[in-house]
């Protein structure tokens, strides 16, 4: 190609300064434009690019074109969804953590997944339940079954999507099941791009064999939603699918579905038709909010 020639693509992996970019016309090293950071642009793993200064395998990061969401840790862009791996036991789930993630998910407008895995040593009998209205698709994940899985693979084509979940939940096996030709092991990802050893410290989308793209990002201890996307307490309740059926209905206009009277979500709440943990992980979030500050909100914006 000529070097004056420009070339759309995404970003793989980004590593020490240098972006890993796929186009139509292959994979490509490149370094970026100083003038993101004195615009305060981090390129990073699905951010959508123009290059130039195309050479036979090198190439310049020239734009990053508009995101449609993005989140700063683990640094990934344009996601389509968001696959939430949790099991059964072993460890048990933790559903106040899950619930914020889900929350910034929706604040994101990223679509949610909610995988469980290790139904063989212990049943699901509620989780399906309690999230039934909260907006994420659902999935049993039972090996002896490939169409459990399968069905998540199908709706992975053509989208990118992120996998987290906490240490031991069987997310690499998951992930193995779904493409094999990924090879992923603990804490360790077999080399498809760069040289030397990568692990799951460094964000990587890998595409599928059904033109997906898949990120396995850290665990949900690194994934600090709160810390690095504010949701405000005006904000919160629409981040609950649940409490929408209920919006407008309260006493008050201004209602924080804590503890007013003639509250809708809390009518529904003490009919069972919201569940109790959900709403434990909403009020836990608002005091959350409540303690935020402006300039913290600036800071992280």
């Amino acid at each position: 190609m000529d070097m004056n020639d420009q070339l759309n693509g995404m970003i793989l992996k980004a590593v020490g300064g240098l972006y890993y970019v796929e186009s139509p016309e292959g994979i490509f090293e490149c370094k970026a434009r100083g003038i993101f950071r004195k615009q305060n642009i981090s390129p990073c793993a699905g951010d959508m690019v123009l290059l130039s200064d195309i050479a036979e395998s090198t190439a310049v990061v020239d734009k990053v074109l508009p995101r449609k969401n993005s989140l700063i840790r683990p640094p990934l862009a344009n996601l389509d969804y968001i696959v939430f791996v949790t099991s059964t036991c072993e460890p048990a789930p933790n559903l106040t953590l899950l619930d914020k993630f889900l929350a910034i998910a929706e604040f994101k407008s990223i679509k949610s997944i909610i995988a469980v895995t290790k139904l063989d040593l212990q049943k699901n009998d509620s989780l399906r339940d309690i999230y039934k209205h909260s907006g994420a698709e659902f999935f049993e994940i039972d090996y002896a079954e490939p169409a459990s899985y399968m069905k998540l693979y199908e709706m992975m084509a053509g989208k990118v999507s992120a996998f987290t979940g906490n240490t031991g939940v069987g997310k690499s096996t998951l992930l193995n099941h779904i493409d094999q030709n990924l090879e992923l092991k603990t804490g360790e990802i077999s080399k498809k791009l760069g040289r030397g050893r990568h692990t799951t410290r460094n964000v990587e989308l890998y595409k599928l064999e059904n033109g997906g793209y898949i990120a396995d990002t850290p665990g949900f201890s690194t994934f600090e939603a709160q810390k690095y996307d504010i949701i405000t307490k005006d904000r919160l309740a629409d981040c609950f699918p649940e409490f929408g059926e209920y919006e407008g209905k309260c006493r008050f206009p201004d209602c924080a579905h804590i503890k007013e009277k003639g509250c809708a979500v809390l009518e529904a709440l003490e009919r069972g038709d919201i569940p109790k943990s959900r709403h434990d992980s909403y009020a836990e979030m608002y005091e959350e909010a409540k303690n935020i500050k402006e300039w913290e909100i600036k800071d992280k914006r």
